[in-house]
């Protein structure tokens, strides 16, 4: 211990020294610590608020982002409406078409028949008439003789009536 002895003296220079570091420290606090002080509580409440403005920012981003995302279900729901809607017309339009096809087909079809019908008379009657010029012309050939005028519509009627009857179709 002998050898430390000597380090730690009482005398006036140990007694500036601390005299120096009090001084040193007033004028530090005066001047310095404060100012580092205020500047720490500065920049504490700069960086405090930069997160509450970013927390803000944040929740003002996740409200837009639902707003948004609200507006984009609406918007995809509006289309699937309008799609549904613009099918159901379409499908009553194509019912129109086919149904309005049919009628005109229905239409046709009993137009045909009624001209069918025409001409099977008109042929019937064609046919009624030939049947009675043949008639005639055997029973001219047969008699070997020509018949007066009346007498040949006379017997054209006849023939034709026999012509329609079930005694010609035998």
């Amino acid at each position: 211990m002998e050898k430390y002895a000597d380090l730690i003296h009482l005398d006036w220079t140990l007694l500036m020294v601390a005299v120096n570091v009090l001084i040193l420290y007033v004028i530090l606090k005066h001047f310095f610590f404060e100012k580092v002080h205020n500047f720490m509580l500065d920049r504490q409440n700069a960086v405090k608020d930069a997160f509450d403005q970013a927390d803000r920012t944040n929740k003002m981003a996740d409200d837009m982002l639902g707003k948004y995302n609200k507006q984009i279900a609406d918007i995809e729901n509006e289309g699937r409406e309008i799609i549904k809607n613009a099918k159901i017309k379409a499908d009553a339009q194509a019912k129109d078409i086919t149904d309005e096809a049919n009628s005109k087909a229905s239409e046709m079809i009993l137009q045909a028949q009624r001209e069918i019908e025409r001409e099977k008379l008109k042929a019937v009657s064609e046919m009624r008439q030939q049947i009675a010029s043949l008639a005639i012309y055997a029973a001219e050939k047969i008699i070997e003789k020509q018949l007066d005028a009346s007498g040949q519509e006379e017997i054209i009627q006849r023939v034709i009536e026999q012509a329609g009857s079930s005694e010609w179709r035998n």
